[in-house]
């Protein structure tokens, strides 16, 4: 560490074959970077932290060496403007060796190799949230190419760390991750974010249907919305960056992003770091699995496909969930006796919050509007200095009008509903109300449609209702109820 200097950290490297040395300069300690991590509630790019990382020579064409052939599951989506996001229910999946995705990727694939049927022009391919773990099972020591510990994070490392590889247009549709925040390492090629703060959640439409667990997907594609569907989505905030090598994205808790790769090849490491919300989190996310697992199976019990995201592998009987929301509830209080907090947050009927002197139970996270030169604690009083610098940069909000149509078809409040036909209509006639409830054979034909279909304005599907039973807001006044209802 530099002599008076508590932000910076110097690292000596040998230069050059004449055994000189130069002097390369970490703009901050591990403790500076973890202040902020915990503190910024805005995305940021670290600059210059990460340069003596051996992971920062992990390309894709080095991968493929150090992996041997081992086949990795890549999923196959479309090169397609629609407006419908591609989630991974839809996708297509392929095994293969990064070999051959690299050969491929140059538009050479053969005839008899695994993606045969994937014209490159018209396809991406992304193999997407490969755990450390599992990829290099047998190759442990390489966890610690990938030191966290420089952001203040000691012992973290690959260990804790995903790995992603993708083409060019390879993408994840938006969503909020439940738990944690976010630090993401850009090694080779670049990918653009599209990023939203938590308070825009009302205007991105979310929804658990495709349920992956902790990730809580936009209806919306973001980069060619539906504004006469999603009329609110022209209210969101979008923030845009585009993420180079060598740099390393921070992304505050519950903020929503769409990530898509700009290059031909690109790969990426990141990491979830735990937060003191992560407790109650848990049970609000085993409170959505048990409600989405029951009525999706009743519906329709021989395809969970259709609704259970790919990367659901455990088992969702009500039994194994009534385990999994006991042990979270279990964890909570654990985690209080623990840390010695002892108040909560009890839900009125107004949604609102009355504090109470037994328990704590997180509120939402409130996001400042936080300019580009000011940090936002947690309490809501910015530090007398600001990290923002050349090694520290802010996501800047977008200012230009999102793209497709502007204007929509709604007045400023957004209040009114419209049909496809630009019709307003709000309670139904008593005959078309009558109608509907008589027609057994209409709501099946429903059911049965195809997922992409936009909804009847009058059909009250099952993914309607769990949007709204298994809304955050809502998970978290029932976490609260639960929790109220026992005692440590």
């Amino acid at each position: 560490m530099a002599a008076g200097s508590e932000a910076t950290t110097r690292v000596i490297l040998a230069a050059g074959a004449g055994g000189e040395e130069g002097e390369h300069v970490k703009p901050f300690t591990p403790e500076k970077a973890k202040e902020i991590i915990m503190s910024l509630k805005q995305p940021a790019i670290f600059c210059n932290m990460v340069f003596d990382w051996p992971a920062q020579h992990w390309n894709a064409k080095y991968l493929s060496e150090v992996l041997h052939g081992k086949r990795i599951r890549f999923r196959m989506g479309m090169k397609s403007m629609s407006t419908v996001p591609q989630f991974e229910t839809t996708c297509s999946y392929v095994e293969a060796t990064l070999e051959e995705f690299l050969t491929w990727n140059c538009d050479q694939s053969s005839i008899s190799g695994p993606f045969r049927d994937y014209d490159h022009s018209k396809f991406w391919a992304y193999a997407d949230y490969k755990y450390f773990v599992s990829l290099f099972e047998d190759k442990t020591d390489i966890f610690q190419d990938v030191k966290w510990s420089d952001f203040g994070f000691p012992g973290r490392n690959g260990q804790e760390s995903t790995l992603w590889i993708g083409s060019l247009g390879a993408h994840t549709p938006c969503h909020l991750d439940s738990y944690g925040c976010n630090l993401v390492f850009q090694v080779q090629g670049r990918k653009r974010w599209h990023l939203f703060p938590p308070e825009d959640t009302p205007f991105l439409y979310p929804t658990r249907i495709p349920y992956e667990e902790s990730s809580v997907f936009s209806k919306i594609n973001v980069v060619n919305p539906d504004l006469k569907r999603f009329p609110q989505f022209q209210k969101a905030q979008r923030h845009m960056v585009t993420l180079s090598p060598g740099q390393v994205l921070f992304v505050p808790r519950h903020w929503w992003h769409y990530v898509e790769s700009i290059d031909p090849v690109t790969v990426s490491i990141n990491s979830w770091i735990e937060l003191e919300e992560d407790h109650l989190a848990r049970v609000e996310e085993a409170i959505t699995r048990m409600l989405v697992c029951a009525l999706k199976t009743a519906e329709n019990p021989q395809n969970t496909r259709a609704w259970l995201n790919p990367t659901e592998v455990e088992e969702t009987s009500h039994a194994v969930n009534c385990c999994y929301l006991n042990a979270a509830v279990s964890a909570f209080f654990d985690h209080c006796r623990t840390s010695k907090v002892v108040e909560i947050q009890a839900p009125r009927t107004g949604g609102e919050c009355m504090k109470k002197e037994e328990l704590n139970v997180y509120s939402d996270m409130e996001v400042g509007q936080t300019g580009s030169q000011n940090l936002t604690t947690g309490t809501g009083k910015p530090e007398a200095a600001s990290p923002f610098g050349p090694d520290l940069v802010p996501v800047a909000q977008r200012s230009e009008e999102p793209p497709s149509e502007r204007g929509g078809i709604f007045g400023s409040d957004g209040k009114d509903f419209v049909d496809k036909d630009g019709e307003h209509f709000g309670k139904l006639h008593c005959a078309k109300r009558q109608q509907i409830m008589n027609s057994e054979k209409a709501i099946k034909e429903q059911i049965a449609s195809n997922a992409t279909t936009a909804p009847s304005q009058t059909f009250i599907s099952t993914d309607d209702l769990l949007d709204c039973l298994v809304n955050p807001q809502v998970t978290r006044i029932v976490a609260q109820l639960l929790i109220q209802g026992r005692s440590l």
